[in-house]
């Protein structure tokens, strides 16, 4: 009985053993099979939660409503139109779901209030900024999201 015991111990131990290893190869396959698409996917999730968490205090930056429950990080220039400004902190505020989505960023209202929020200098040079070309490599995604992670954590 003993024995049947040690060895069933040991046959469970070594599957164990094998499913973690298993699991860090697959790490790694996924890690290597991830497409720019991908990464850039994860950091736009890193940076939406810095830029709520740091400005969950302020307001909605088109209406000023405080941004109570659910709200978004709404870009001044869309990524759609403006990729270079896509992670660019003075482009992305919080923004409450119905300026964003239902009014599509209340842009009007953002174009008054911008300025304040960030600074005559650095509104311009936003402008300035918003015609530029910028692809991310990988390994600047990576490191963006770090980035973001900690930034958050310090807040």
């Amino acid at each position: 009985m003993v024995h049947d015991a040690c060895i069933s111990e040991h046959v469970q131990y070594s599957k164990e053993q094998k499913l973690k290893t298993w699991n860090k190869k697959k790490k790694v396959i996924k890690e290597k099979l991830k497409t720019n698409k991908d990464y850039l996917k994860e950091l736009q999730v890193v940076f939406n939660t810095y830029i709520r968490t740091r400005d969950k205090d302020k307001g909605c930056i088109s209406c000023g409503k405080p941004l109570i429950g659910k709200f978004d990080a709404g870009h001044f220039y869309s990524v759609g139109s403006t990729p270079t400004l896509r992670f660019n902190e003075d482009n992305v505020h919080g923004q409450c779901v119905y300026c964003n989505q239902h009014l599509h960023a209340n842009i009007h209202a953002y174009t008054e209030r911008l300025p304040a929020r960030i600074g005559k200098e650095s509104f311009d040079n936003l402008k300035s900024l918003r015609n530029g070309l910028n692809k991310y490599g990988n390994e600047e995604l990576k490191e963006m999201k770090q980035h973001y992670k900690q930034k958050t954590k310090e807040l």
